[in-house]
């Protein structure tokens, strides 16, 4: 039954390879592969229910290994749909697809209509967003681990996302749930204000936690050392190499899905801390952060589901990390509360009762006196009007 617990992590790759199948079959397919891998995630976590497993594995390399494998994978799947975008036959692609399989992508990409062209942007950074950045998200944690931390950054390379191996490690962690984390979105605040918000002071913090690293070593600022710029020069290789061979429109077809999946990435951290607040004088604990152990969702994005555990303990591998059932819950799984965010009357609706929860059950004393600032300066009526009702009580 072990085996089972090693295959359902690697049942994510089936996601890429669906998309890749549907983009060379082109038409139809295309669009219903859009759809199919919405309906997967979304319906299925509904119809599946929880994943509160918790075994233990005696060979990890193997799960390591799944890891590593997102590498071509999703390269291969970007590169076959940029090459939808290019009017040159790159790196002969499209012969090569044709004399092996006997699909014309030539006649293909002659005839895409606007619907396939949306079609394929979305399912790329879907891709992004589930292939690259969440495989990526585990590997630059591993900070020991020179191979996976490379890889992790070439995954993040596509979405011109590589300060998130500095970011989120040094920075994020550190102060999750506090106002000086750009990730943590105070309450009030729309899924499309944090996207640029969080985009912007993510870079700075990045910038800044590199140019005290180098400082501390007495190493030069712009110079190789610098891993924030490395990591830009990763991105615009890959730029570079769609521009040079694919031409201008695959270029921006790059861009497109790049800054999609980094507005992806930002769009989950926005539900994944929505609204908390914590004493920065503390630790993190598993209530900073927003959790939920649904099974499609927890299988196919290797646990990062189970979030509350990650970020009290973030050096704990993946496939070790515990669903926490007693930490707060999102309001569903992943894809569909991603789909929740971008309708902020909804999502409002939906979390003001939960945020209203948290302080009432896991908020210690100072962390009140903090959530009733955050609402006081929310500007949702609901919040505002409990505000004042969260001061803690004196004790005699």
């Amino acid at each position: 039954m072990i085996i089972f617990h090693y295959l359902k992590f690697y049942s994510f790759h089936i996601t890429s390879l669906m998309a890749l199948t549907c983009l060379l079959l082109g038409e139809e397919f295309i669009i219903g592969g859009a759809v199919s891998i919405i309906l997967i995630y979304s319906v299925g976590d509904m119809l599946s229910g929880d994943d509160l497993s918790v075994p233990k594995y005696q060979k990890p390399q193997l799960l390591t290994f799944n890891l590593w494998l997102s590498l071509p994978l999703i390269y291969l799947l970007i590169f076959s749909s940029a090459w939808m975008f290019s009017d040159r036959d790159i790196l002969g692609f499209g012969q090569f697809i044709l004399n092996v399989f006997g699909l014309d992508l030539f006649e293909r990409r002659e005839l895409m209509g606007l619907a396939e062209q949306s079609a394929i942007i979305l399912v790329a950074i879907l891709m992004v967003g589930m292939v690259a950045t969440i495989p990526a998200h585990e590997l630059v944690h591993r900070t020991r681990d020179k191979t996976s931390l490379l890889i992790g950054r070439w995954l993040l390379a596509l979405s011109f996302d590589t300060i998130f191996s500095i970011e989120h490690v040094y920075g994020h962690h550190r102060y999750a749930a506090t106002v000086n984390d750009p990730a943590t979105a105070p309450r009030g605040r729309s899924v499309y204000s944090h996207i640029l918000i969080s985009s912007w002071e993510g870079n700075v913090s990045a910038w800044e936690i590199e140019k005290k690293r180098l400082s501390r070593k007495k190493l030069p600022l712009f110079s190789h050392h610098n891993i924030f710029l490395r990591g830009q020069l990763m991105s615009f290789s890959v730029l570079a190499f769609f521009y040079i061979f694919g031409g201008l429109e695959c270029a921006l077809y790059f861009i497109t899905i790049g800054l999609g999946g980094k507005a992806l990435l930002e769009i989950v951290n926005y539900m994944e801390h929505y609204g908390l607040v914590r004493d920065p004088k503390t630790p993190v604990r598993p209530h900073h952060s927003w959790n939920t152990n649904k099974r499609i969702s927890s299988w196919a994005m290797f646990n990062l589901t189970r979030h509350s555990h990650h970020h009290a303990q973030g050096e704990v591998p993946y496939q070790d990390l515990k669903p926490m059932s007693d930490a707060p819950m999102m309001v569903g799984g992943y894809l569909s509360t991603i789909l929740i965010t971008l309708i902020p009357p909804l999502w409002h609706k939906l979390m003001t009762p939960k945020v209203l929860d948290w302080d009432r059950r896991y908020a210690s004393d100072r962390e009140k006196e903090l959530a009733s600032e955050a609402n006081a300066a929310s500007g949702i009526p609901e919040l505002v009007a409990e505000s004042h009702k969260l001061q803690p009580i004196a004790t005699p």
